[in-house]
């Protein structure tokens, strides 16, 4: 007699009760379960009458092995609400065991990191509504291995989308669907440096995870220095033979680049030869004039534009995009291929409806106000509560920095406000060259749930107040 039956928790666990004397072997095996850890404490066992069930044995079987059990201490029962696997000395529930897992990984209670969006807010019914749509109307083909590029499906979306919504010169063919704009500039890197265009030219300040990408592929890097209009490319012409910048809302200081540097960039990259990667992380959200549009437009031979769900929607998504010009589009498709590195047929297919039924702008337009209102709170508070301060890059994005007064080291905030539950961000670990524009935190806003937001500025304030009025 054997069987498999699910826990309340939907654990599978197999029993096998061949031979004689039933009772006494389902107590054997559950007492090894509970013993081994397959059974972990507080783990809900079914009802008698289920168990008997599926193992075939008489249910007078089954609640005879669960009270001997239980008199052992192995399990626990109440009338009225099951039986369970009793806690033992030096063990934890499984609930209680997961919780403390979870609270460990989630570290400080309050975040203001920059980065990351408020995932509380992902439009769940609108993505599963999407998701319901596209997958009863999708072909089979399209749940099985992927084209490298992407589905058609959402390439067609994504090239209405960004012609739209961000100005980029598109058709399908030129997009390449990646996980992420991390896997994007991979597969760039490894283009690039395969095609001879060995120097990258980046922003003195920006991802030092990027710039760890780019040196893994063997490129050389060579840092612009950045002010209040975006990237300094004057020297581009001597330096480098691409250039990776972020012009709608440069990450972390936050100017956009000045529309004489965005045509001297262009014309550097058409004259040479040189490439462009094109970071649009947050193009879409701009709050005080019009959205910047795309660099990509200027030159579209010579600019791999990269976008992402991430900020929009979640970074859990894995789903970013690369709009190639033509002579790059083979290479890409061939280093993906290679590397077996292929997206979710099933995300694509739900980002895709989104897009088509408008739910995407919908969430966007959300986004943009939550975020707004965000800012002009954070904004507020450090006015009036620390006005020792100076806060810039405050025109687009999920994120401000925080310049704090000469003699106020970073990472004595950043002490004080780990010590109040909070996780914030200095601005040296964004540096990447010798320019130095002082001490700061780089602020993200977007990142807090809706009811933690007051609490978490709350805590910045005070973690300011108590090193600069030290």
């Amino acid at each position: 007699m054997q069987g498999t039956w699910s826990t309340s928790a939907g654990l599978d666990v197999h029993l096998d009760l061949a031979g004689t004397r039933p009772r006494a072997r389902l107590e054997s095996a559950l007492r090894d379960a509970v013993r081994s850890g397959q059974l972990a404490a507080g783990t809900a066992l079914p009802s008698s009458r289920s168990l008997a069930r599926d193992l075939s044995v008489a249910r007078n079987t089954v609640a005879q092995a669960y009270a001997q059990l239980v008199a052992e201490g192995w399990l626990s029962a109440r009338h009225g609400s099951g039986t369970w696997v009793a806690q033992r000395a030096g063990q934890l529930p499984a609930a209680r065991s997961l919780a403390a897992h979870d609270a460990a990984a989630r570290g400080p209670r309050y975040d203001l990191r920059p980065g990351v969006p408020d995932l509380t807010a992902f439009p769940r019914a609108a993505w599963l509504a999407a998701a319901r749509k596209a997958l009863a109307a999708a072909p089979a083909a399209d749940l099985g291995y992927a084209d490298p590029r992407g589905l058609e499906a959402l390439r067609v979306a994504l090239a209405e989308y960004l012609g739209r919504a961000r100005g980029v010169r598109v058709t399908p063919d030129r997009i390449v669907v990646c996980s992420g704009f991390t896997q994007g500039l991979e597969l760039a890197s490894e283009v690039l440096h395969a095609s001879g265009r060995r120097s990258l030219a980046i922003e003195a300040y920006g991802q030092a995870g990027h710039r760890q990408i780019a040196v893994r592929a063997g490129l050389r890097l060579a840092p612009l220095r950045v002010d209040d209009r975006g990237a300094v490319v004057a020297g581009l012409t001597t330096r480098a033979s691409a250039v990776l910048l972020t012009p709608a809302h440069q990450y972390p200081l936050g100017a956009a680049l000045a529309p004489e540097r965005r045509r001297q960039v262009a014309d550097w990259a058409v004259h040479t030869g040189g490439v462009v990667i094109e970071d649009d992380y947050d193009g879409e959200f701009r709050f005080d004039r019009q959205a910047v549009g795309a660099l990509q437009p200027l030159a579209p031979e010579h600019v791999v534009y990269a976008g992402t769900a991430s900020k929009s929607l979640a970074p859990g998504l894995r789903l970013g995009w690369l709009v190639l010009p033509a002579g790059l589009v083979d290479a890409v498709i061939a280093a993906k291929s290679a590397a077996g590195r292929l997206s979710s047929s099933l995300d694509q297919l739900a980002l895709a409806e989104l897009i088509r039924s408008g739910g995407y702008d919908r969430q966007v337009r959300r986004a943009r106000l939550t975020y707004g209102r965000r800012r002009d709170l954070l904004l507020s508070a450090l006015a009036r509560q620390v006005p020792e301060t100076r806060v810039t890059g405050i025109a687009a994005g999920l994120h401000a920095v925080v310049a704090l007064p000469a003699g106020v080291a970073e990472e004595d905030v950043v002490a004080r406000a780990a010590g109040r539950n909070l996780a914030v961000q200095g601005l040296a670990g964004s540096r990447a060259g010798e320019q130095d524009v002082g001490p700061a935190l780089v602020v993200g806003y977007a990142t807090p749930p809706a009811h933690g937001f007051s609490a978490a500025v709350a805590r910045l304030c005070a973690a300011l107040r108590d090193v600069i009025g030290a």
